[in-house]
């Protein structure tokens, strides 16, 4: 797929790549990357000011493994700061446009489920640990992965099998074998799919009845769709907020105006450098962000311990759950983009429905609607590296008629 240059609204940088020859699964695949991932050379801002006219030295290793698979990168797409929710993203915009069969976009609340239900294409974030995080550019290196939009259910698996994997340059990875991608079999007599009640808490009427609608699609499917509690679930939200926060607030430290970056005029010394050029690095989002984080690694810790044991207890949970269902099913906002500004609150209540594979590390899958009137997408989990069987799971579904191809 080629495409004609598109407007800048979508794309902050062209490069189209060639493949015609190269080998490798993914020869000829156009992909779109969001500059927060490197690619060497190319732009890579990460839609802040902060890293403003940097550009990449290297390629990051999810970059490098495309490219040594045929792949060509057809640009980078506009993105919100740092990758922190969709204000001012395009994510699946190139897709919509017909300008990228694929685009990578990180996903640390669920932006490329949520990206991908605006757009109407499939979008799945992996495992977290499955693929290096070497060469991103993120702000919540516990719950932050690079994520999968395609139109195509396929090209989200070839995509996948090449990028994931082991890399001795990301220390972060856990040493676990690789897994198999290889398609699988569902036989829906003999799996049992979840549905968590307190994930539907606050739906409005319209996106209930939408919800049931998909979960009858599964029974008239064969699966046997089970009804659960979990009265946890709705600490997910501050357990994300209060962790992610202070992680990002640590790994913003970096950004001192030295290396890279705007640098501020006036400031006296060292210290007054550096607390001046951070007021101008960040927007207003990711610094209340980054000040939010501040407060609880400093004055409120105890707070921080706090959230960090309920983590714990909520990663337990979802265990619990899945060993008793193979897979999980939940609602699926499929938000329009915002043009006005967007506060913590307002950006934590768009990701409500999302959050949680963020904060336990699991598979997450959005399918989009089906072709039948008063259904939505939906959103599909497992257990921590059952990523294989999801896809699976998801390409049957997709045959089943919920669209897609």
């Amino acid at each position: 797929m080629t495409g004609d240059i598109l407007p800048d609204s979508v794309f902050i940088h062209r490069s189209p790549e060639t493949a015609a020859s190269k080998g490798g699964p993914l020869r000829g695949l156009q992909i779109a990357i969001q500059p927060n991932i490197s690619a060497a050379g190319w732009p890579t801002e990460a839609g802040s000011n902060a890293l403003a006219n940097f550009k990449s030295l290297e390629d990051a290793t999810v970059i490098r493994r495309l490219r040594q698979a045929g792949a060509s990168l057809c640009g980078s797409t506009r993105m919100s700061e740092f990758g922190f929710g969709l204000q001012g993203s395009q994510a699946g915009g190139a897709l919509q446009d017909q300008a990228a069969d694929a685009e990578l976009v990180l996903d640390m609340m669920g932006e490329s489920r949520l990206a991908a239900g605006r757009t109407g294409v499939c979008g799945f974030k992996p495992s977290w640990g499955l693929v290096s995080r070497y060469g991103l550019i993120g702000l919540i290196p516990s719950m932050e992965c690079c994520g999968i939009l395609s139109a195509s259910f396929t090209d989200v698996r070839e995509i996948l099998k090449v990028i994931a994997g082991p890399d001795e340059l990301d220390f972060s990875l856990p040493g676990e074998k690789p897994l198999d991608f290889s398609p699988q079999n569902i036989d829906p007599k003999n799996t049992t799919i979840g549905t968590i009640n307190e994930a539907q808490d606050g739906l409005p009427a319209g996106q209930e009845e939408a919800f049931r609608a998909s979960l009858d699609d599964l029974n008239k499917a064969g699966f046997a769709v089970r009804e659960m509690s979990f009265p946890d679930f709705p600490l997910f939200s501050p357990v994300h907020q209060i962790v992610g926060s202070v992680e990002a607030s640590s790994a913003a430290g970096r950004y001192d105006s030295v290396r890279y970056g705007p640098r501020a005029a006036g400031g006296k010394n060292w210290n007054e450098m550096y607390l001046l050029s951070r007021a101008i690095a960040f927007g207003p989002l990711v610094k209340s962000y980054l000040f939010q984080g501040a407060f609880f690694q400093f004055e409120r810790y105890e707070a921080f311990e706090d959230a960090c044991r309920i983590r714990a207890r909520l990663l337990a949970g979802m265990h619990a759950l899945t060993s008793h269902v193979e897979f999980l099913v939940f609602p699926a906002v499929e938000a329009a983009p915002s043009t006005t500004p967007a506060s913590l609150p307002q950006t934590y209540a768009q990701f409500a429905s999302t959050l949680f594979a963020n904060v336990t590390g699991q598979p997450a899958l959005y399918l989009p609607p089906g072709r039948s009137a008063g259904h939505s997408g939906i959103q599909l989990t497992g257990p921590r590296l059952s990523d294989a069987r999801l896809l699976s799971l998801g390409e049957q579904l997709l045959h089943l008629g919920r669209g897609g191809k």
